[in-house]
């Protein structure tokens, strides 16, 4: 299959991907942090039987990833998607990062700490893989998301993302296989607890650029099915470590719902929605989700009695969205070209001199 890299903005991605981002800081801010493992000091009783669903959100980060990277890729040029990847995630997450280490060393005793080593580690994006703690929590979906990308850098290296379909089948296939009789070195590999988001993600891109057909609604009908199986078993772990009950119905529901605005984007069925522009939620959403957990649950602790919990809630998710918006005018816009020039550059030596 021979495609072109689409130029097409798609506006519903740039709303869902800020709904995915709002419902995580939800989650957090009103369920997690009191819940377990005392990140936060104050409960939100009201809420959280609502927000704790609110983890979901990440299922729904992955999918939209799938769809957005392989858009990405499909021009088929490996080192414009390596430049491109490198442009989008490192200016916002260095100053993420570098704010959330501040903060910590600011107010964030005697719960949260961080040394000068842990954060230099922390700023190269691969402390997961390094067993040095993250600065902050969520930066584990991170480690995630670059296993992906590594596995379609393979395929443009190996020039063979025109056969990105049969890729994706093969791989929900395996995800299957190994989900019901794990080898733990592959299980890794092809990243089989959230394939099944990435293989829909790609796919409902596929649907977007070329239309339907049996194999692309086969593979859309196995992430599905690979999905609700997975989540229903980690529902088991999330109640217990949370203390607390899910509904597999509602679980289920959510996780459906994902399957079909994702669709519906794809066939282009969204109407006035996808006709809207988004594209300030869709900036805001990378530095908020990087920035939003520890240095939230930091300010709820030091400033808890001082304000009510109502306000509190709203003064943190206002300073919290001021600094995201902060960092994308102040980081991402200023620098991201600069950037660009320089790595491009900095290739263009490297391999000049590998010629000489």
């Amino acid at each position: 299959m021979v495609f072109l890299m689409a130029k097409t903005r798609i506006n519903e991605i740039d709303l869902l991907r800020f709904m995915a981002a709002f419902s995580v800081v939800l989650f957090h801010y009103t369920f997690r942090g009191y819940a377990a493992d005392s990140m936060s000091v104050i409960p939100y009783p009201l809420l959280a039987p609502y927000s704790k669903y609110g983890y979901l959100g990440v299922e729904l980060f992955f999918m939209i990833s799938g769809f957005v990277i392989l858009m990405s890729a499909s021009g088929g040029n490996m080192r414009r998607f390596v430049v491109s990847r490198f442009i989008r995630l490192y200016p916002a997450f260095w100053a993420s990062c570098t704010i959330t280490f501040i903060v910590i060393l600011l107010i964030g005793e005697p719960r949260y700490t961080a040394t000068l080593s842990q954060y230099l580690i922390n700023m190269t994006m691969i402390s997961g893989y390094l067993h040095v703690p993250s600065i902050d929590g969520v930066y584990w979906t991170l480690f995630i998301e670059l296993q992906f990308y590594f596995l379609i850098a393979i395929l443009l290296f190996m020039k063979k993302i025109s056969h990105i379909e049969s890729f994706l089948t093969l791989w929900i296939i395996l995800s299957i296989i190994l989900e019901l009789f794990p080898i733990k070195i592959l299980n890794f590999l092809l990243i089989v607890n959230f394939s099944a988001y990435f293989i829909s993600g790609a796919i409902f891109y596929l649907i977007w650029l070329n239309g339907l057909s049996w194999r692309k609604v086969a593979v859309l009908f196995l992430a599905w099915g690979l999905s609700l199986l997975q989540e229903i078993h980690y529902m088991v772990e999330f109640e217990h470590h949370y203390n607390t009950d899910l509904n597999v119905f509602i679980v289920g529901g959510i996780l459906t719902s994902f399957f079909i605005v994702m669709l519906l984007m794809a066939l282009k069925k969204t109407g006035k929605l996808g006709q809207k522009q988004w594209i300030l939620a869709g900036s805001l959403t990378y530095p908020l989700y990087l920035l939003h957990q520890n240095i939230g649950f930091m300010i709820f602790n030091s400033t808890y009695g001082l304000l009510s919990p109502f306000w509190l809630f709203f003064m943190t998710l206002g300073s919290v969205l001021l600094l995201s918006y902060m960092v994308h005018i102040f980081i991402e816009k200023q620098f991201s070209s600069p950037l660009k020039v320089f790595v491009n550059n900095t290739i263009d030596a490297v391999y000049r001199l590998k010629i000489k």
